[in-house]
């Protein structure tokens, strides 16, 4: 049947059918396996093609050159080696009637020196890349031959390796680096007019071209505005579009705008939750509407609707949708079927690029199977044998996780939820106004529940008589955790939780010191709650640089907020000690570093962040009760095989804990041992 939807419109870009109009953009989700793309990284593209998208672009940056080393996980475009495995990529994708690109490029500045092979950095000019802070050298009219002919040799990989096209990347890495005035300073035949800041981009796609013939798809994710002012213009910026469209030897551009050599500036091109959706669609619509060209267009376009209206709008050809696909690869397939309703939605979380800039692999907040798609399903198949009474304690992130799974796997599940609404520390964090979004975690869940037909008993605190009488067959206890204390020499009774901030149970003082000993979330943003109350802050931390456990991209709003409101940020600093003095508190303050030596702090009120505590009266009394008696085979949960040994076969039930009920972590860590854990049951 054919469908009026936009979106489900077929795409004709030269010769190749793209059968609708929704693509996820080239990334870099660092599952590569010594540069090349194994079958971690193949699962990871192939289940957003079963999923129903019409182009995968692979790599967010595959490199061209020895002297690019990877910065964060990326494919080396340069090696022989990378052939057969693109073309297992390629052939998983094409199974579905999904187009495979990937993005090329030489990195330039944006990587450091003591990588790889340790060979200098180059740009236009030695302008240095605060993120990675290495020192570019000059590039050299010999670094310039060898590099163009490393495009070419890239793009002939790439072809042979039956991939339907290529782009070049030119934001915020060397090629780019010529096009703009802050990094471009040459006054040879390279720099100073437009025509010679364009003279390499022209080198390269000449030799390319070259190499692949004319037929072979090659397009360029572009930057058109560095939206600053000593970068590119937007005048320039469309002028070089408008160039590039004329010239006969591009076929797309993917348009992008802003700088990205701080974090700051990387979240105006990529923005997280509490910035505005879809930033730069407009600008992507006005850049089709200059060059009559075809535009591909992606930031945080993260649902269907608004993907709708750009193509509706005839704003964008393609668009980009890929941290929604992190989230969700089956979106289009649900859309298909008139499931709109249950896709996983994208709460902007940005755990994801975070856990990459931090060196890490890309992992969605919450969805568990992204990047495991080798051992964590995202579609759940039911379970071989009987129906099973499962009993989930608490319904939190944890909690609504393993209940949806084991609903899925055909059991029967009841939820106990101790307050009146689910939610738990999710719902705790979505109370700063900026990150309320992240309540899209519970209601989706919520959501598949009630689809699912599972009950959620709200306001019960279970006993282990209330679970028994239930007569289970599992039961999963995933009762979070309480806040706890740093350790203090004196006045433990003194401070305040950062929970009583965030929930609203304790006013900021006039005069606060807040103490977080966790480097998450959970400080950051009781700080910056108590500093936009108009509170005088201080912000004390024993790390030796500031909050890591959260990444770069998250890091922004907070330091913006900090730094507006005039937070005073203290690092390598421990709190040793509280004590009352008339009607206010004296922090006393300790170095990790220096033996002996003491500051105060005179202040009325002192927060604290240390983690949480697990909520365990349940499942240790039930646990010599079990058959498990709460045992996992960690080696079996790894592996494969039984993870609940049978140790007591004549007790009723299998028990075991899940989430911060184990011990404190994040909300991915919570759903993923939702998922893995009740798979097994």
């Amino acid at each position: 049947m054919t469908s009026n939807d936009p979106l489900l419109q077929p795409y004709q870009l030269k010769h190749l059918t793209l059968k609708n109009r929704v693509m996820s953009t080239s990334h870099e989700p660092a599952y590569s396996d010594d540069g090349l793309p194994k079958e971690r990284y193949r699962l990871y593209h192939a289940e957003k093609a079963k999923g129903g998208m019409a182009l995968t672009m692979t790599a967010g940056s595959a490199i061209v050159s020895r002297d690019s080393p990877a910065a964060f996980g990326n494919l080396q475009a340069y090696r022989d080696e990378i052939v057969p495995w693109m073309r297992e990529l390629v052939d998983s994708c094409h199974e579905h009637d999904c187009k495979v690109m990937i993005q090329i490029t030489h990195l330039g500045r944006r990587t450091g020196w003591n990588k790889a092979d340790w060979l200098p950095v180059l740009s236009a000019s030695p302008v240095r890349e605060p993120a990675h802070r290495s020192f570019p050298k000059i590039a050299e009219d010999w670094d310039l031959d060898r590099i163009v002919a490393d495009y070419a040799s890239a793009a002939q990989r790439m072809q042979a390796a039956g991939l339907d096209g290529i782009e070049f990347e030119a934001y915020g890495h060397l090629m780019d680096g010529f096009w703009s005035p802050a990094t471009n300073h040459r006054d040879d035949d390279y720099g100073g007019s437009l025509d010679n800041r364009l003279r390499f981009t022209w080198r390269v796609i000449d030799a390319v071209r070259k190499a692949v013939g004319e037929k072979f798809i090659v397009g360029i994710r572009m930057v058109a505005d560095e939206d600053f002012e000593k970068g590119l213009s937007k005048d320039e910026g469309v002028e070089i579009a408008r160039r590039l469209a004329a010239s006969g030897k591009f076929d797309f551009l993917n348009i992008i705008r802003g700088h990205i050599e701080t974090d700051a500036a990387l979240t105006g091109v990529i923005p997280i939750q509490g910035m505005r959706a879809s930033p730069h669609l407009d600008f992507a619509g006005e850049v089709r509407a200059a060059t009559k060209f075809p535009v591909f267009h992606a930031a945080r376009i993260s649902d269907v609707a608004t993907a709708r209206h750009a193509i509706a709008e005839g704003k964008l050809d393609m668009v980009g949708m890929t941290r929604a696909h992190i989230a969700d690869p089956h979106i289009i397939k649900k859309v298909m079927e008139g499931r709109e309703h249950e896709i996983r939605p994208c709460v902007g979380a940005t755990y994801c690029l975070d856990r990459i800039y931090e060196g890490g692999e890309a992992l969605c907040i919450h969805n568990a199977a992204t990047g495991r798609e080798a051992t964590i399903p995202h579609v759940i198949q039911k379970a071989d044998g009987p129906r099973k009474a499962i009993i989930v304690i608490g319904a939190g992130a944890a909690g609504l996780e393993a209940a949806r799974v084991a609903a899925e796997r055909g059991h029967k599940v009841t939820v106990l939820e101790a307050s009146g609404q689910a939610g738990g520390q999710v719902r705790l964090a979505a109370q700063n106004p900026r990150r309320k979004e992240l309540i899209g975690i519970v209601d989706w869940r919520l959501a598949e529940l009630e689809r699912l037909g599972v009950e959620i008993r709200y306001d019960t605190w279970a006993e282990a008589d209330d679970v028994l009488a239930l007569k289970p067959d599992a039961v999963v206890i995933a009762t979070g955790g309480l806040p706890q204390n740093p350790p203090l020499e004196a006045g433990d009774n003194l401070v305040t939780s950062s929970w009583d901030i965030i929930a609203g149970a304790v006013k900021p003082a006039e005069n606060v010191l807040v103490y977080d000993e966790n480097g998450g979330h959970q400080g950051m943003t009781a700080a910056e709650l108590i500093a936009n109350a108009g509170a005088r802050l201080e912000l004390v931390s024993p790390e030796r640089f500031f909050a890591p456990e959260m990444g770069g991209m998250n890091h922004v709003p907070y330091m913006r907020a900090f730094q507006e409101k005039g937070v005073r940020i203290t690092i390598n600093t421990r709190l040793v000690a509280v004590r009352r003095e008339g009607n206010q508190l004296v922090a006393t303050l300790g170095s990790d570093f220096a033996e002996g030596w003491r500051e105060e702090r005179r202040v009325d009120q002192v927060v604290v962040e240390h983690g949480t505590l697990p909520i365990d009266d349940l499942y240790l009394a039930l646990k010599p009760l079990s058959k498990n008696g709460g045992a996992v085979d960690y080696e079996r949960l790894v592996s494969g095989g039984d993870i609940f040994p049978n140790t007591h076969p004549k007790r009723g039930f299998t028990l075991f804990r899940i989430g911060d009920a184990v011990a404190a972590r994040n909300i991915h860590a919570a759903i993923y041992d939702g998922i893995r854990f009740t798979m097994r049951i």
